[in-house]
This record gives structure tokens, sequence and C-alpha cells, in this order.
């Protein structure tokens, strides 16, 4: 038996209460391991010590499990009826078995032995408090990230100095085209027509740059954008369409023309702002150049975007007054936390207790493009951008030496990696404003539907980027920040276009099979690049099929299920870079 392919701990994704009576525990062992029961009870079933009566526990095998790329992970769920449970496993080989405790493995003489004390993992008691809760509507979510400079200008009486004419085609930073949140509010009707339920807008407060993440007042919407009776104009009718908005904060770094870093600029040590930034050497000369010398820390380096220290009480409590000012006063529904994974895990506790309090489903991201455990243990972030997944969908159609197996294993992981609540409310998309527009990145519009057919059939909630819905084009940031083109939208020349993702973004609102959890990979056609997944719902009797052809050949499908979306898919043939998802009973 390969002991050193399994493992198990009572915390984090591997064993946690979903809720206040469903406890679900996760086991990975190699692939030799055929079977696993799990033996569960009360801790005190025989009495404090156990009593004169050896504690054993009820016994049922583990049914349920997928496929990671070197391992196997087990799950089931267990309703402790007096909120603790105790237990260990039963690893069945294809010789021999062998019993797993929390200090190792036995065999079933050394089970046996009289007065051995069998260390069995435990859980102590399921309290409410501690149970990570994530906002519900989440999961329901079809969002749309705008990036407000590019959108729609709808008050050109508010352009900025040097504003050029709306553009299509490549862009930079440098140039400002004058979009607006009049454009947003003037376009409400439109995305509502698309079927869109959540907005998540980038950085609206004041800036120096296009893109906004550079802060200068944290507590002003930036002048260009309009001002704080546009923004409540944008918050309210976008509620009474059923949209959500999500803001993006910014508190890992600030701007150089933030009030408190001009004061340590003018003031250096004599300054009492010096400690809500990171600075290492004073004098330091600020001469637009990197900040690699280590004069102070800033983010990526950019001698323009220093570090806030959110060790630094002062600095919480000032950062946490901004998002308590814009909940309180506009209602908005959600935060995304730039650069989250740099910002302190004292202020992310101390953002979530605050907000929560004020709205108790208030959404709160954390933009982190790895395992984000860490931040999602219920203390922190409901969720974080879903980057394992954007990259695990790019690379499989990125590299043809890549199975069908080997896409699974990669969702696989995706879904393994945190509890069940925050796969419910992960932010899935295919591109951003820092990344390569999709039809960019694949190059072919077949492929660009096959990719957004898994992104809207997997758990969480997904994302589209202004302009995915009429195939924008854009090169890596900043080029993937290119201007809307509203007046050929208006033309007719994309109804084509956002007629097939208004199918997509209705079939995720309207069939729950789309927002399942569950979901498995038959793998029953031969070859290799023809992905194929099962969704169920949780009795087994409604099924979600779910077939990509990235092969090179042509295949034959079987007859039978309700098509619900089809792309290069007719008489039962499902050309090269196909989808077809049907329903099946």
């Amino acid at each position: 038996m390969k002991f050193e392919a399994i493992y198990h701990r009572t915390s984090d994704n591997l064993c946690y209460p979903i809720n206040e009576y469903d406890l679900i525990i996760n086991l990975k062992t190699g692939f030799d391991i055929k079977k696993v029961f799990i033996h569960y009870g009360d801790p005190f079933a025989t009495g404090i010590l156990g009593g004169e009566w050896k504690w054993e526990g009820k016994r049922e095998e583990i049914a349920y499990k997928k496929r990671l790329k070197h391992q196997l992970w087990w799950t089931t769920t267990l309703k402790p009826e007096f909120k603790r449970c105790r237990y260990y496993f039963e690893l069945v080989g294809e010789k021999e078995t062998w019993f797993y405790f929390e200090d190792g493995f036995l065999n079933e003489k050394q089970m046996h032995m009289d007065g051995r004390m069998l260390q069995c993992f435990t859980f102590p008691w399921m309290n409410s408090a501690d149970i990570n809760k994530t906002p519900d509507w989440v999961n329901d979510m079809v969002w749309y990230q705008i990036f407000p400079e590019r959108f729609c200008n709808g008050d050109p009486s508010i352009n900025p100095e040097g504003v050029k004419p709306w553009h299509k085609g490549e862009v930079t930073n440098k140039e400002y085209y004058g979009g607006d949140l009049q454009g947003i509010v003037d376009k409400l009707d439109y995305l509502e027509g698309l079927g869109i339920t959540g907005l998540y807008l980038t950085p609206i407060f004041e800036a120096v740059s296009t893109h906004k993440y550079d802060t200068t007042d944290y507590m002003k919407i930036d002048p260009n954008f309009g001002d704080e009776e546009v923004f409540r104009k944008l918050v309210n009718t976008a509620h009474e369409k059923g949209i959500k908005i999500m803001l993006d904060g910014v508190f890992n770094h600030c701007g150089p023309k933030f009030w408190p870093w001009i004061d340590v600029i003018e003031k250096g040590p004599e300054s009492k702002y010096l400690n809500w930034f990171m600075v290492n050497k004073w004098p330091f000369e600020n001469n637009n150049r990197d900040t690699k010398d280590g004069r102070f820390y800033s983010f990526a380096f950019s001698e323009k975007m220093p570090k806030l220290n959110t060790n630094n009480p002062e600095v919480i409590d000032y950062l946490i007054s901004v998002c308590e000012y814009w909940v309180k006063n506009f209602d908005i529904d959600g935060l995304r936390l730039d650069v989250a994974n740099e910002i302190s895990h004292n202020f992310c506790k101390t953002l979530r207790k605050k907000m929560k309090a004020i709205k108790s489903d208030f959404y709160i991201l954390g933009e982190i493009w790895h395992d984000s455990i860490s931040w999602l243990r219920g203390d922190e972030f409901d969720a974080v951008m879903n980057y394992p997944l954007t990259s695990g969908i790019a690379d499989f159609w990125i590299d043809d030496s890549l199975t069908k197996e080997d896409f699974e294993y990669t969702i696989n992981r995706c879904y393994t990696m945190y509890m069940q609540q925050n796969n419910d409310v992960l932010f899935n998309l295919l591109d951003s404003h820092d990344t390569e527009r999709l039809i960019s990145r694949v190059k072919d519009i077949n492929i660009f539907y096959q990719q957004l057919a898994v992104l809207f059939t997997m758990p969480g909630s997904p994302c589209i980027y202004y302009g995915t819905e009429i195939v924008l084009e854009g090169k890596h940031d900043p080029d993937c920040r290119r201007c809307m083109p509203w007046d050929e939208i208006e033309d007719g020349k994309y109804d084509e276009k956002i007629s097939i993702m208004k199918q997509l973004i209705k079939l995720r609102k309207e069939q729950k099979l789309f927002k399942s959890r569950n979901f498995h990979f038959p793998n029953t056609i031969r070859e290799d690049r023809v992905i194929e997944y099962i969704k169920i719902d949780e009795y087994g009797n409604n099924k979600l099929e779910i077939l990509l052809n990235c092969s090179d050949n042509n295949i034959l499908i079987d007859e039978g299920g309700e098509i619900l979306f089809s792309n290069r898919y007719s008489d039962n043939k499902l050309f090269k870079y196909g989808v077809l998802i049907r329903k099946t009973i």
C-alpha cells in the first residue's frame, strides 16, 4: 500500500461542516486503494473514556471519488447526531487492508490488541459561529466586468483633458476616451437584456491613471467618471433591475498623490503617516524608476504605487472606514480586493467582521492567482478569482498533448482545493483586464464557444469581460482594455454573437444543473481529446451532459436527451471544435 500518498487531517478542506448538520470528510489516497470505509460515531458513545465497551463506530463505504493527477479524492457527508464526530478509515487494497488513524496506520492484528489506545480523528464540535458561510445569491450570478474608462461615454461634459474620440482598435494605458459611470447607467437596459445579474467595476475612485489602480482619494469618485450622485443612481437603478454591484478595493497600495504619501514625501521620518507605508531608506529619491533598490516597498516595484502597511492598526482603521462608507451610504453588494494575497490577514479578518455586521450577505472576493485556502477558512474572503480554472481551461486547448484525463485532473483539482461553500461562490473567468482577451488567445471562434460552455457549466459564478459577448479582441494589458464599439452594436453587426451569449446566460440562470457542484467524467468515448462530463442533481435523477470535441476527427454521438446548446453538431455528429450540451434522465 502506498502510505505516502494517503493524507487526511481534521481541518481546512479535508474535514469541515458545510452547515449545522452536515460534516464533509475528504481523504486523499493513491490509485492502489480500491475501497474506503469510514468508521464513525460520537466520541462519548461508550462513556467519557470508553468505559467497559470498546469504541467502534458505524461502518460505511465511501463511494464517491474524484481522480486527481496522482491521487484519488474520496468524499462523504456525515450527519453527526450530537454535532461531534470521531472516526477512522479502513483502506482496502488489492491484497491488504489497513486502518488509518490520526497517528498512522494499523493492521488487523494491531487493531485488536487489548488496551491499545486508538488515536481516532476527531471533529470536536460543529459550532455554528465557526461554520464557513458564503452568500447564497452569488451562485446565481452571471457577472459582467466593466473597465469604466473604455465602456461608454455617457457625459462628455466631464471628459478628461485631451480626451480622444471613441476608438476601435488597439489601445494603451496612456490615452483617455471618456468612459464614465453615466455611460454604465445608460447601458443598464442592454446589460439587463443580455441577462447580466452582477456588475464588477474596476476602480472608480479618484486616481491619476486610466486604470485607477493608483488611488488618490478613496472617499471620492474620480471626477472623470462622475460624482456620488451618479454613482448612487447607478447602484439604485441596477438594483431595480435585479443587478448587484461589486466595487474594486485597492488596499495593497495607493497612488503617488494619496495625501498621506505626499506627507511622507514632504516630511520624511517626521511624517505621522510614515508607518502607513513600508519605507526602508531615508532620504530617497523620487526619480521615476523602479524600487528594486529597496528604498520603499511598492506594488511590482512600481515607484508610483507605494505599498500600504496593512499591519498598522491606523491603516486598517482607515481602510475599514472607507469600506463602511461605501456600503452604508450606497448599498454596494460586494468588494473585490486587488492584490489580496499581499494584504495582511489581520486586515482581511477585520474587514469581514465589519462588512458582514453591516450587510450579512456582503460578498468579499480576493484577487489571488494561486492556492488560496489560507484566505478561505470562513474568517476572511468568501471566494477568490478562480484563475487556476482559467489557466487549466486555457492550457488544454494550447497543449494538444494533453488528454481528456488531464482535463479531468485539472478540473477536479480546482474543485478539491476549497470547501464546497467556497466552490459555490468562486468567481470564474476566462479573461479580464489583466489578461489577453479570450478570442485573441484561442484565435478560433469555435474554441471560444467551447471554453464558454465550460465556464457556464462549472460550479461558482461565471463572469464575462465586457465585449466578450461580441467577441471583442485585445492582446495583453493594456490592449485588452479597448473601447466598446457601441455604434456597431446598435447597427446590429454583432446580433448573432450577442444572441449566442444570451442563450448561454439564460441556460445558466434557468437550468439548475448548470450550477450544480456535482459532476463526474465518464470518459466513455475512446478519442483522447473528446471531453465529456456529466452534472447531476442532488438526487441523481436528472443529468446534464457536456461534450467537447477537441480532436481532429468528427465524432459520432449516441442519440438521446434534450439538446440545450450546440455548435458544430448535426446528424449525431460532433465536428472538430464542436460542443454539445444536453439534458438526460
